[in-house]
């Protein structure tokens, strides 16, 4: 072998040891990465409000549950700004694997469109939360429009590779907005039958609707929150529709009634399970609340 070859076979090997280096370093920490995420104990709970309501919407059903159940849920809240930054109050404790985790938006006004933006802000907020908390599963929870915001994302932004949703309640969910009609489709509710394949199929939802006579909860008709059947029955693990009367049966008091916090603690906190080691305390559910 001459020096020429020698030499270009020397330069050969110095490039690929020097590639090598940042690709095993890279490998190494993406192994890590995955370790980690695959092994977090954490499985957060989390909530979308309405419109026009903020990040701290929920503060006071996060007392009355751990109240009524002597339990000690964290609360973080996220605010998603219109230039994508976020900001923090509350957090994580130590030890707490079932924290409550609600992401509210700087524009939190009502439409479609806005709808659309928000969604797109979740996705911003939910994948710098992942990588955070290094969580892999949770259960989500929409109020009103949070319903509908959480709907697109899964539609159109969620990764099931990356995490799980085991778990998903949604309070007077309007998927057809003010129309007591199922035939007279929105344009979002046609949108969101169109894309609904997206959805991950492993979801067991639950969707709450109040009425305050019969056909609505005071803002949103019965027969809107029921569209939800034509984006998930038959298309995920299990859909089911719940309907509350009686008092703190309207719109904006749904989160206070008792039957409701029943339900949020089944479904969402406790998994849907009737076993639930943490709990000490069950509450008395009347018909008329």
């Amino acid at each position: 072998m001459n020096k020429k070859n020698l030499k270009y076979i020397s330069l050969a090997f110095i490039i690929i040891l020097l590639l090598g280096i940042p690709i095993f370093s890279w490998t190494r920490q993406n192994n890590s990465h995955l370790a980690s995420k695959f092994n977090s104990p954490l499985s957060p709970i989390i909530m979308i409000p309405g419109s026009s309501a903020r990040a701290n919407r929920f503060e006071d059903l996060v007392k009355n549950v751990n109240k009524t159940y002597n339990q000690k849920h964290s609360l973080l809240e996220v605010t998603v700004h219109t230039d994508n930054k976020l900001t923090y109050s509350g957090s994580i404790k130590n030890g707490d694997n079932r924290p409550i985790i609600v992401i509210g938006f700087e524009n939190n006004k009502d439409g479609y469109n806005n709808i659309k933006k928000q969604a797109k802000w979740l996705s911003i907020a939910f994948d710098t939360l992942q990588k955070r908390y290094q969580f892999n599963n949770f259960n989500a929870f929409g109020h009103s429009n949070g319903s509908l915001i959480w709907t697109y994302y899964l539609e159109h932004y969620f990764d099931s590779s990356e995490s799980t949703l085991n778990q998903f309640q949604t309070v007077g969910a309007p998927f057809n907005f003010e129309e007591s009609s199922s035939t007279k489709r929105t344009q979002m509710l046609n949108d969101f039958i169109k894309y609904k394949n997206n959805i991950p199929k492993n979801i067991t939802y639950t969707s709450i609707a109040g009425t305050k006579k019969f056909s609505d909860d005071g803002i949103v008709p019965l027969a809107s929150v029921d569209c939800g059947k034509y984006i998930y029955e038959g298309n995920i693990k299990s859909y089911t529709l719940i309907t509350l009367t009686g008092g703190d049966a309207e719109h904006s008091d749904m989160l206070d009634n008792k039957q409701f916090i029943s339900l949020f603690h089944h479904y969402i906190l406790n998994n849907g399970s009737n076993t639930d080691p943490e709990q000490n305390k069950k509450p008395q559910l009347n018909s008329n609340n």
